[in-house]
């Protein structure tokens, strides 16, 4: 018995001892804000650093990895522009579907309250960015009423937006990071609450990199609306602000603070993706993954090399919306039927194994890249894209960025006549970058690398890099490997009529320029061929259609994956 006791008094102080070293352990871990380059406390109480990127609203996670661009089971145009080349993507987030019909609407109202279309300034913002509802009309077809009301009818409010153009949707997707990001600041209190949608004015509008580099001059510089030091922060007479220390309940008076980049608050942009990172989620091969090797070849963004499902619950069931052949855009009425005669709802037919809809079929998809016949994974076979042009934040003569206001907002008039708003009140100006830049570097030397290694011009023999200043303006055309037509820009007379000019040469070659971008995927207007996410097609950025919409998608910041997965799968 007294064994036991001494037992039982030894298993106590050892538990004691146990205690003790781990209440130090924790003590010295409570120092882990210490710096571990020079030991000093860089802890904040105002900070709200967070390390883990949230997915923003509508998207998707897709974990990046290598897979083979370009490859097809055959080439039935024979235009020899699907070179299987490998490439190597980094996750990102991607719509879960198409950008629809409401999602677009929201953005529309959103413009014509902030811009009303009555004022001079603006009168071109809210038609510049509203789609082309004429596209769906047909000389010899009566299409009347998806014209008067595909876009607005309730009954369509979840399909997907068409009619939209490469630089619309580009405009989309910026007007979408500011509304996402703002209401992400209001949320963590650097923003007054509803200001986004009582305060908001043409003159006072929130952009996130003017609010990042200087936030006083977010909603045209009013304090009252932009908020220092995030919740529970309140300002004092003197300009600093009073801040509450949830561990004793103290007041720190602290200078103002705002949300920067570091406190992980602030979303990356919304965007259109890569036509990599596009043909990548749509092929889904880590539904084929066994360990480190993907298990055959996907014809399509599912298993197997049918159109039709081969489950049991769902057998014969068609696995998207397109054209199965002349004059059959769904199949005879009744059960072996798509569903769908012209587009459809979202997600009405499976998701991939990433959990997209209608990467497939539905409509085709605009993706970031300038076409080119060619991909050069020997110039660059990581997160590869063509079209890169770097800009800057320009800087006024008082040293501040100097941001746009309602007399300096940027229109471009296309090809067709068509005004379109490129930036907007409250946004920084941007410039190219210039040699202060690009000097020394091996990287990049100019700002425009749309043309880089494509067998233009300036790839060619015929180049002259001592006169490169003038871009070699003199060349005759038929040396140029892209001698596609010169539209003129459509101006207006004295009357306000518009004129426009076209190329009428006879030497025009190809339709290839820097304005033509890629567009992936089938459409209900397309044959199954066109469903094999390999296969890719242009079009001219300032032009729209009935078949082609688009989604957005957001890098992912950090690590690679969200949570470690089993070597199987």
């Amino acid at each position: 018995m007294k064994v036991n006791k001494i037992i039982a008094f030894r298993l106590m102080l050892s538990m004691m001892l146990i205690m003790a070293f781990a209440s130090c352990s924790n003590k010295k871990s409570s120092s882990k804000n210490s710096s571990s380059a020079t030991g000093w406390n860089v802890d904040s109480k105002k900070a709200l650093a967070n390390n883990k990127q949230e997915a923003g609203p509508g998207l998707v996670f897709v974990e990046g990895g290598t897979f083979t661009m370009g490859k097809v089971e055959d080439d039935v145009m024979h235009d020899w522009n699907n070179t299987p080349t490998q490439q190597h993507v980094q996750s990102f987030y991607m719509d879960e579907t198409e950008v629809t019909n409401s999602m677009y609407l929201e953005y529309l109202n959103w413009l014509k309250k902030v811009f009303p279309p009555t004022e001079e300034n603006y009168k071109n913002i809210y038609e510049g960015a509203s789609p082309d509802t004429l596209v769906w009309r047909d000389r010899l077809g009566y299409n009347e009423t998806m014209t008067n009301n595909y876009l607005r009818h309730p009954s369509y409010s979840n399909y997907p937006v068409v009619g939209v153009n490469w630089i619309q949707a580009v405009e989309f997707s910026k007007w979408r990071t500011e509304r996402v990001n703002e209401a992400l600041l209001e949320k963590n209190g650097f923003l007054k609450k509803n200001a986004k949608t009582n305060d908001v004015t043409a003159e006072s509008n929130f952009d996130t990199e003017t609010y990042l580099n200087s936030p006083t001059l977010a909603y045209g510089g009013n304090a009252d609306i932009v908020i220092a030091g995030g919740k529970n922060a309140k300002k004092n007479k003197n300009t600093k602000v009073a801040t509450k220390d949830p561990k004793n309940n103290k007041v720190i008076v602290t200078q103002p603070s705002y949300a920067t980049r570091s406190s992980g608050i602030v979303l990356p942009e919304y965007r259109l993706p890569t036509e990599a990172e596009w043909e990548y989620a749509a092929a889904a091969d880590v539904g084929q993954r066994e360990y480190n090797i993907y298990k055959g070849q996907k014809k399509y963004p599912w298993s197997g090399s049918y159109t039709r499902s081969g489950k049991r619950q769902t057998q014969g069931d068609q696995l998207a919306n397109f054209k199965q052949g002349n004059g059959d855009y769904g199949g005879i009425a009744g059960w072996s039927d798509d569903g769908a005669d012209i587009t459809n709802a979202v997600k009405s037919y499976p998701a991939n194994d990433f959990g997209l809809y209608d990467m497939a079929g539905n409509v085709a998809e605009w993706v970031m890249d300038v076409y080119r016949p060619i991909v050069d994974n020997e110039a660059n076979d990581f997160n590869y894209f063509r079209g890169n042009q770097y800009t800057k934040n320009k800087i006024g003569k008082d040293g501040k960025i100097e941001v746009v206001t309602k007399d300096n907002i940027k229109y471009e008039t296309l090809s067709n006549g068509r005004i379109i708003a490129r930036n907007f009140p409250g946004q920084i100006v941007q410039v190219p970058v210039d040699d202060k830049e690009t000097y020394l570097r091996q990287n990049f030397d100019k700002s425009d690398n749309t043309n880089y290694r494509d067998g233009d011009i300036q790839s060619s023999k015929y180049f002259n890099f001592a006169d490169s200043e003038n871009d070699n303006k003199g060349v005759k055309d038929e040396r140029t490997m892209y001698n596609s037509p010169i539209h003129p820009n459509v101006t207006t007379d004295s009357l306000g009529n518009m004129v426009r000019k076209y190329d009428k040469s006879n030497k025009r070659t190809t339709l290839i320029n820097n304005n033509v971008r890629v567009y992936k995927g089938g459409s209900w207007r397309d044959r199954a061929y066109w469903l094999n996410p390999a296969q890719r097609r242009y079009f001219p950025q300032d032009m729209a259609t009935d078949y082609i919409g688009f989604r957005c998608a957001m890098s992912k910041v950090g690590p690679k994956f969200e949570k470690r997965k089993s070597a199987r799968n």
